[in-house]
């Protein structure tokens, strides 16, 4: 049995621990307590859920205990008691019929609004809705949704309106309440027609960049040069916000080795546990020979990790190596003013 089961408290963290509180319960229990979560949390508990390997007996007393000492002394609030409601409606029958069943339960509340339902559709669902709308309007509605999402509604859009669309996204500003409304209009319209009868989260490079690296390289290819033509200094901003993992194998070693010197070194194990042994040279170019030996000796040595565990460091090394792009320390590509 390894350590995960003997020492659960160093390895479960809250979102670990809800995921297997959530696994002990019946199904219809669990889809019911899903059926209260946001996208981005239904997202991360299901990451968790997925990543959880073996769960020996301690882990799940650790669950449970941890679970009744944060509600012991909490009742039942009713604090949005409709929004539970009308969530849980929404898993149960879909967002159309939930909407309908809500009217019925309470006449008096109003409907979802189009945008908050938005958030819950599928792109198959979403892309008939936005086909053949201004570029505007689409960016208003992507920058709220998943960036999954919004990319694969990117992906479906002709391919010459994408850079389009993608540069208003890292453009978008202060958002009038008439543009809001008119976008209100249009989704319950086409919602309408395909299925019968807040304060806005504004986008930026950062946005931008979730979109297109969720969207392959292919849109990448077509939609940075255009965006670098328009506005240079922009088409800079989302490329330095679109760093993976995978775009530090580019870095030359001077640049990977000011990278290295702010990476713990248990970090930097656990995240190169993650690739293969090619792309790990690019990181052992930039050290000594004993110094590189010795890490890969510990890599050797670590054992197996959780993929969560993985993922975690190398989202700490791009944490790095992002405040150093932005300090100038390191430079990702030539460092010219076009994008190639």
């Amino acid at each position: 049995m390894s350590d995960e089961s003997t020492s659960p408290a160093a390895v479960l963290n809250d979102a670990e621990s809800a995921a297997v509180m959530v696994m002990l319960l019946e199904d219809d229990q669990a889809a019911g307590l899903l059926g209260e979560l946001d996208p981005a949390e239904l997202r991360l508990l299901g990451e968790k859920m997925c990543a959880l390997g073996e769960i020996g007996p301690e882990a799940i007393v650790h669950a449970i205990a941890g679970f009744v000492e944060k509600t012991e002394k909490l009742g039942l609030t009713a604090h949005d008691r409709i929004g539970q409601v009308r969530s849980l409606m929404t898993r149960a029958v879909g967002d159309v019929k939930a909407d309908s069943l809500m009217q019925r339960i309470l006449p008096d509340q109003p409907p979802a609004s189009p945008l908050e339902l938005a958030r819950w559709l599928t792109p198959a669902a979403l892309i008939p809705l936005v086909a053949g709308e201004h570029p505007q309007a689409l960016a208003v509605l992507l920058v709220q949704l998943d960036p999954e999402v919004a990319a694969a509604v990117l992906h479906s859009l002709p391919p010459a309106q994408q850079p389009e669309v993608v540069h208003r996204i890292a453009t978008l500003g202060p958002v009038t309440a008439e543009a809001l409304a008119m976008l209100e209009d249009l989704l319950a319209r086409r919602i309408g027609e395909c299925h019968g009868g807040a304060a806005l989260a504004m986008g930026g490079p950062r946005e931008a960049a979730d979109i297109i690296n969720n969207s392959g390289k292919a849109v990448e290819k077509r939609v940075m040069p255009e965006i670098a033509r328009a506005d240079k200094a922009l088409a800079r901003q989302i490329e330095n916000e679109m760093f993976k993992f995978e775009h530090l194998f580019v870095l030359d070693a001077q640049s990977m080795g000011s990278l290295l010197r702010e990476v713990e070194s248990d970090v930097l194990i656990d995240a190169l546990k993650g690739i293969g042994e090619a792309e790990r040279e690019t990181f052992f170019r930039a050290m000594s020979s004993r110094a590189a030996d010795g890490v890969k000796d510990e890599i050797a040595q670590r054992g197996r990790l959780r993929m969560a565990e993985v993922v975690e460091a190398q989202k700490q090394v791009v944490a790095a190596a992002r405040r150093l792009a932005a300090e100038g320390t390191i430079v990702f590509g030539s460092g010219d003013d076009e994008y190639v």
